[in-house]
């Protein structure tokens, strides 16, 4: 019935992709229209709703721009957590997480492994919310940077707890035995610090610095 959706080995079609895409968006709205009547605070306008579906999106497309996979799950991507990080810094920490929330399940969809609830909660939902974090350091010099920083520490706490809690069968037999007890922790901050370095090193580059203010500047405007 859905076979347009999904590809023989179980990939998702451009048309999946797309429905993806559409279907986290949707749910973005509607968290945040649910997170607007719980709470007393400013609703997000319509700018702000764009910017992060359109953050949600980049992200999305990015995760698939790998430069580096790893065999058990995780990747270098072409600055895929950037745009949810961004989110956080402009709008705050609840919107950063709500959208880091609604990618994690749009994560889930892409590429979905399930060993209990509380690993799809690591591995995705917190994990990826976890990126919203950034929002802690809106106001703070060089916020952009820090938030970053927080952000992808964070994202690396929650996979490695999963680690710990399901991954050590999977770990290779030749690596070191001293080192047993911190497998998960390498493993997962081995590509999430490497996609950090690479775009730190590119955000601070001057003109793409500059970009990214003039950006914050319309997103907030």
């Amino acid at each position: 019935m859905f076979s347009f959706l999904v590809n023989v080995d179980g990939g998702l079609t451009t048309a999946g992709y797309a429905v993806s895409i559409i279907a986290a968006i949707v749910l973005l709205l509607a968290a945040c229209f649910l997170a607007g009547k719980v709470s007393n605070s400013k609703k997000m306008s319509a700018k702000q709703i764009t910017f992060c579906a359109v953050a949600l999106a980049l992200a999305f497309v990015t995760s698939y721009l790998k430069i580096f996979p790893l065999p058990f799950g995780g990747s270098v991507t072409l600055f895929s957590m950037l745009f949810i990080v961004l989110i956080g810094y402009w709008y705050g920490i609840k919107v950063g997480i709500l959208t880091g929330f609604a990618y994690g399940i749009l994560q889930f969809v892409q590429e979905p492994y399930v060993l209990s609830l509380f690993q799809v909660c690591c591995d995705y939902l917190l994990a990826f919310a976890a990126l919203g974090l950034s929002g802690l350091f809106t106001k703070s010099k060089n916020g952009l940077l820090k938030g970053y920083l927080v952000a992808i520490f964070a994202r690396g706490f929650f996979h490695a707890l999963g680690g710990y809690l399901y991954w050590m069968s999977y770990m290779p037999e030749n690596f070191p035995k001293s080192l047993t007890a911190v497998y998960p922790i390498v493993y997962n901050y081995s590509y999430i610090l490497a996609e950090g370095v690479i775009t730190i090193i590119v955000i601070s580059i001057p003109a793409v610095k500059k970009a990214l203010e003039q950006v914050k500047q319309t997103a907030l405007s």
